[in-house]
């Protein structure tokens, strides 16, 4: 009697100690990784109107706003000057476009604030469709243009940008844009990460409200670029004006995972401000083209891409 006893103390004893089929397996602790250094950043929804000094006063506004609250830098969609109106931007001289961006850059010096605005401009004879890079003490960095224009920009004269977008300082980082139908060429935003941008500001005037197919995948494509690439996007496009003006707003900023941090409404004028870990932007998807196939053509695409200070 005693005997069997112990044999069944035994028995439950070890199928106790036993694992349980089925059961969650126990997650190990991890060290916490450290977080920092941080960029607080805007993008802007700003609705554009036919009247560039209207427009101008309107980003001096934002800008001052933004200031207020910290913000380093701050994206304005697409054209934010003139508005993306192809019945109006060719009406615009060089220098009416020649001031208001003298003026946009005199409004970052004011607030001690870095930005970046889209501008259509005129050089040597040529219009493009141009993001200004402009610091906080008001110097305009360098520029980008466009580098895939569609039909509605080819009608108003715009020429196709040279190039990759310049790679600029920001904070205790780098940066790059691209401007709206660039982000269906993913090279336009992998060749500027590789030369060490880790948040890449996009800024677009993208179609209108009625055209409901193409919400998600303009999302889908913000989001792309950020996960496959492993940085930070910041999206400042126009909200909507009715339904054959503006856009369809949903700025938005994309964390490095793919998921978004936050995303406007599409109606309204809204300044979405974010403080950005950039621990995270490692950027190690995109370092992993150096090791596959195609790393000789990428290593060649980087020297298209221009380095500023």
């Amino acid at each position: 009697m005693i005997l069997t006893r112990l044999l069944l103390l035994a028995l439950l004893a070890g199928a106790a100690a036993a694992p349980v089929v089925g059961a969650l397996p126990t997650r190990s602790t991890e060290p916490t990784p450290p977080s920092g250094p941080f960029l607080r950043v805007a993008a802007v929804q700003m609705r554009s109107t036919r009247d560039v000094p209207a427009n101008v006063a309107r980003i001096h506004r934002f800008l001052a706003e933004c200031s207020a609250q910290g913000v380093q830098i701050a994206a304005f969609p697409e054209c934010a000057v003139s508005g993306y109106f192809a019945d109006f931007i060719p009406t615009l001289s060089v220098t009416e476009l020649e001031t208001a961006a003298r003026d946009v850059a005199a409004a970052c010096r004011t607030h001690r604030i870095a930005a970046i605005v889209g501008t259509p401009e005129i050089r040597a004879g040529k219009r493009f469709n141009t993001a200004l890079i402009i610091n906080a003490q008001g110097e305009i960095l360098g520029r980008y243009d466009k580098a895939q224009p569609i039909t509605v920009d080819r009608n108003w004269g715009c020429q196709y940008g040279a190039g990759p977008s310049p790679v600029f300082s920001i904070g205790p980082t780098r940066a790059s844009v691209i401007i709206c139908h660039d982000n269906r060429f993913p090279e336009l935003a992998r060749l500027p990460v590789l030369a060490g941008s880790r948040v890449v500001f996009y800024i677009s005037s993208e179609a209108y409200i009625t055209k409901e197919n193409k919400m998600g995948p303009y999302r889908a494509q913000a989001q792309a670029i950020a996960v496959e690439n492993r940085v930070y996007l910041v999206h400042a496009n126009p909200p909507a004006d009715g339904l054959t003006e503006g856009s369809h707003g949903q700025s938005r900023l994309v964390d490095t995972d793919g998921n978004l941090i936050k995303e406007a409404s599409i109606f309204r004028e809204e300044v979405l401000i974010g403080d950005l870990d950039l621990s995270k932007a490692t950027a190690e998807f995109a370092l992993e083209a150096f090791d596959g196939p195609l790393q000789a053509w990428w290593r060649e695409g980087l020297k298209r891409v221009p380095l500023l200070p």
